[in-house]
């Protein structure tokens, strides 16, 4: 009997040996396999190879877009710029989780989570519960006076009409300083005891200080359309572009660099989220503004050498017809079907499925400009950043803007063509789109792609 005991516990052991991958090198098992969906509205960009800057003549002489051959990983890529409409759902987003906090201050049993039912864990400070509504209409005198804290004082109401006050949505978020970690910068500056970065050692004793907090108003300037053409009447139309439904979807202006690097990590966020508490996942590619060698690979199409997204070298197409909109003619903007913007994918899209590469409204990208940054960027995945602060001369706070726009001649629609503009202004021709890295290949290799092309 003893044998036999002896004989089942080296069978046990010999078995539990063979589950380890019989001392080889196996990693680790018992992971899902990863499939990346595609995500909705965005379209796939190919890694490649191209030459990136002016392929023709360069034509006011700046030598800011020396050509040189380049390669990008790929991407996702909108396909269109973000709209009015999607950009209100970031606005809307922040007002109401700031009248979350405030009538959680009230009943916080109701608009705050500060405990997981099924595993027991605390969360300080707890979430806001957005199953919970917004009573933005109730009778009860202690949540309507904390609410009244988000609308327009009486005094400052036009025709007494109760509205929220612009002035009070801000984004509250932090990221991670990486370029500051990799250069040992200890709260912005160089770590004193730093003998150089060859000998920069394995870890740090406290990586909060590469964590930064930014607060963010997210309300876009409504009056830019005035601001940026003092001597003209654009206010009767466009003071209502923002808001009113008519132009849900036009691309939104008047967001600053800022803003539009808030929106994409609250689209980060509100994914994350979605991921974490339906599919109990909670890795996703984050959310970014394009660099400005992965918009010109994006905006030529897989074409090498091309003026314009379209391929050819002209801004009409065999019929005459226009294939953009922008300031053609000397000034006859209604001659491309639009006087201003004009409604997102109107006109055909590039090789890669993308709208308006073109014309419409420039775009911003997270690249900082610098004239001869194409001489010292590295030429896979080039990239040229900076994070201004406020207190920082306005030539660091310069940002490439790409694309050009319903104001611009054709020149500015080139996809070689570079153009700045500072980090903290906003215009009424500069909207965005975003991207998302991609990370591997597809469940199905041809997907049903999905659209958010207005017709």
């Amino acid at each position: 009997m003893k044998k036999l005991l002896v004989f089942l516990v080296l069978l046990v052991f010999l078995g539990s040996c063979s589950n380890s991958g019989n001392g080889e090198l196996t990693g680790v098992k018992g992971r899902k396999r990863y499939y990346q969906p595609d995500p909705f509205g965005m379209v796939y960009i190919p890694m490649g190879s191209y030459t990136m800057g002016v392929a023709d003549e360069d034509v006011p002489y700046a030598q800011l877009n020396n050509p040189r051959t380049v390669s990008v990983a790929a991407f996702y890529m909108d396909q269109t710029e973000i709209t009015n409409n999607e950009y209100r759902q970031f606005v809307y987003w922040v007002r109401d989780s700031i009248a979350r906090r405030i009538l959680g201050e009230i009943k916080p049993e109701l608009y705050f989570i500060a405990e997981n039912k099924k595993t027991g864990e605390t969360f300080d400070p707890p979430y806001l519960n957005w199953e919970t509504k917004i009573e933005w209409n109730s009778e009860q005198q202690d949540i309507r006076d904390a609410l009244n804290q988000l609308y327009l004082p009486e005094n400052e109401r036009y025709f007494r009409v109760k509205e929220i006050d612009s002035r009070k949505l801000y984004y509250e978020y932090y990221f991670v300083d990486l370029k500051a970690a990799a250069r040992k910068e200890w709260g912005g500056q160089a770590d004193p005891k730093d003998a150089g970065l060859a000998n920069r050692p394995q870890g740090m004793k406290d990586r909060s200080v590469y964590v930064r907090k930014e607060v963010i108003n997210v309300y876009p300037d409504t009056l830019c359309w005035i601001h940026d053409y003092v001597y003209s009447f654009n206010d009767p139309s466009t003071e209502k572009y923002f808001w009113h439904p008519a132009y849900d979807n036009y691309p939104v202006v008047g967001v600053n660099w800022k803003q539009a690097n808030a929106f994409c990590i609250w689209r980060t966020q509100l994914k994350n989220s979605y991921l974490y508490g339906k599919k109990g996942e909670s890795s996703i590619s984050e959310f970014r503004l394009p660099t400005e060698a992965e918009w010109e690979w994006a905006a030529r199409g897989g074409y090498d050498g091309n003026s314009y997204p379209w391929g050819g070298p002209y801004t009409r197409n065999d019929k005459g017809c226009f294939l953009a909109n922008f300031k053609p003619l000397r000034g006859n903007y209604i001659d491309d079907g639009g006087l201003h913007t004009v409604i997102v994918a109107h006109y055909p899209a590039n090789e890669f499925g993308l709208y308006d590469m073109a014309g419409n409204v420039a775009e911003w990208t997270r690249s900082a400009f610098h004239p001869s940054s194409y001489n010292f960027t590295w030429d896979l995945n080039p990239d040229y950043t900076y994070n201004a602060k406020d207190s920082d001369p306005s030539t660091l706070k310069r940002k490439v803007i790409r694309g050009g726009s319903w104001k611009d001649i054709a020149y500015y629609l080139r996809v070689s063509t570079r153009a700045y503009e500072f980090q903290d202004t906003s215009k009424c021709y500069i909207g965005f789109r975003c991207v998302q890295d991609f990370l591997g290949r597809q469940k199905d290799d041809n997907p049903a792609r999905a659209s958010k092309v207005y017709n």
